[in-house]
């Protein structure tokens, strides 16, 4: 192996190959759920440098057939399910982006922004904003995430009601293959014809089949209005009802739609005391709602008014809090976004990252909720996410008091297969916005269609039949069901 690190050292820069010291920063997950170790941290700093090191990598393990050596992609290592850091076996690079922070060009005429991989998502909106556009991709994790990171989960947010996931928003692609060969597909067009779209393989690939270096992003027109609502109800029924209500009084200009439980904004108000919460916590649900418009800000603010007090006159919302400006409006969100840190203030839990038919989330959170109080007496449920577009972030938190960690040991496996088994039920998915990851490849053999996977493993044969890219992410394929 100190051959490979020598010619891979010879490529980036000595300081660019980390061996040593600590790595914790690359070697453990988010969540700090999985910790491995890494044969080493490789800090390329273009995309020739990435199809180098992966020439070699490539090379090394043709020359050597008994080789364990493999590539684990990295952006900003905020993933949820541990798809983005290296096993325990010490053979697996670590390929991380962070280096190729550039944005490229922005195209005003084209309405497009190409950026490299390990831009941060922060980064992008901010210079799409002084450039007066919207990059409208939002997220909890956005000072760190990259939009690499964002297109290999094909990540979601909060405004994917309007501008769908990363994927609707993607153009084009760079992308280094598993061969280390270029593919050159940044362009800008909405309409291309030309054969099979390969940007939607690299997109929600978990760096599985290549490694996206750069992205032709769409832009937007900055809005002229951008307001809030929150609202207290008793039911999820009541919030399916004032979703219908938004869609017909705001059409186009509805951003997001987020649903909390009184429980996960509870944990809020415990840990983090000095966000001031817009209503008082006796409901056992509260919606937050963003309108966007490009008409004056009158005409949104008259729009958002007619929406909550048809809401009223239909008894679909108990109470209702409408921001007086941008600054309440942000600090809405700044509560919204909290939840996660806050649950994992309150220890360790359970995260489900499921969707289901917008139609059948009632009935789904109703039975759910059911099952598992009558499985895992005292379990908490941290019911929250988008409902606007079907995703909850249905998680579990373990009966006040227990240790957590136990609770985990002893009880993930069946908490899993509860909310797995309600979810299949509904028609829904194992995972709408995280991907899958490690924590998932099991589960998605039980509840992905036999013919879906066996397509997936063989478009994963014909890319990467060395298993060379993040292997045992998203399907199982080892190197004998590859040859």
């Amino acid at each position: 192996m100190q051959t490979l690190l020598d010619q891979i050292r010879a490529i980036v820069g000595a300081a660019h190959v980390l061996c040593e010291g600590d790595l914790s920063a690359w070697e453990q997950d988010w969540r700090k759920r999985s910790r491995g170790k890494a044969l080493a941290v490789v800090r390329p700093g273009s995309t020739q440098e990435v199809a180098r090191v992966v020439q070699v990598c490539a090379q090394h393990r043709a020359q050597n057939p008994s080789s364990q050596l493999s590539i684990v992609p990295q952006g900003g290592n905020t993933g949820l399910v541990v798809g983005s850091t290296p096993d325990s076996t010490g053979h697996q690079l670590v390929l991380s982006m962070q280096r190729m922070q550039a944005v490229r060009s922005i195209d005003a005429g084209n309405l497009t922004m190409t950026v490299e991989s390990g831009c941060i998502l922060k980064q992008a909106q901010d210079k799409a904003r002084e450039a007066g556009f919207l990059y409208p991709l939002s997220l909890g994790a956005e000072g760190s995430c990259t939009v690499g990171g964002n297109l290999g989960t094909n990540a979601g947010g909060t405004q994917v009601v309007r501008y769908g996931n990363t994927r609707e928003q993607c153009l084009g692609l760079e992308v280094v293959t598993a061969q280390g060969e270029v593919w050159h597909g940044l362009s800008g067009l909405r309409k291309d014809n030309t054969g099979y779209d390969l940007r939607h393989l690299y997109i929600g690939s978990e760096g599985t089949l290549g490694i996206i270096t750069a992205a032709t992003m769409k832009l937007f027109p900055l809005p002229v209005a951008q307001i809030g609502a929150w609202a207290s109800l008793d039911t999820v029924e009541d919030a399916l009802t004032l979703l219908g209500l938004a869609h017909r009084h705001l059409g186009a200009d509805l951003t997001g739609f987020e649903l909390m439980g009184q429980f996960p904004l509870n944990l809020v108000a415990k840990h983090f005391p000095k966000l001031r919460q817009p209503l008082e916590l006796a409901s056992p649900y509260f919606v937050l709602i963003e309108s966007s418009s490009l008409s004056n800000p009158a005409q949104a603010n008259e729009a958002l008014e007619s929406l909550m007090q048809a809401a009223l006159d239909a008894a679909c919302v108990k109470d209702v809090v409408l921001a007086s400006s941008l600054a309440q409006s942000r600090s809405f969100w700044e509560i919204r976004e909290t939840i996660t840190l806050a649950q994992a203030a309150e220890g360790l839990n359970i995260k489900h990252d499921i969707s289901v038919p917008i139609s059948r989330i009632p009935e789904f959170v109703r039975q759910t909720d059911q099952l598992l109080a009558q499985h895992f007496e005292g379990v908490r449920v941290v019911c929250f996410g988008h409902l606007g577009d079907g995703n909850l972030h249905y998680n579990v938190q373990a009966p006040a008091g227990t240790n957590t960690e136990k609770f985990l040991q002893a009880n993930e496996a069946q908490v899993n297969q509860v909310v797995f088994d309600a979810v299949a039920k509904f028609g829904g998915s194992i995972s709408a916005e995280h991907g899958i990851g490690s924590l998932k490849v099991e589960h998605l053999t039980h509840y992905k269609s036999p013919v879906a996977l066996a397509q997936m493993r063989a478009i994963k044969q014909a890319l990467d039949p060395q298993n060379l890219l993040n292997p045992g992410r998203v399907v199982n394929c080892d190197n004998s069901s590859l040859s």
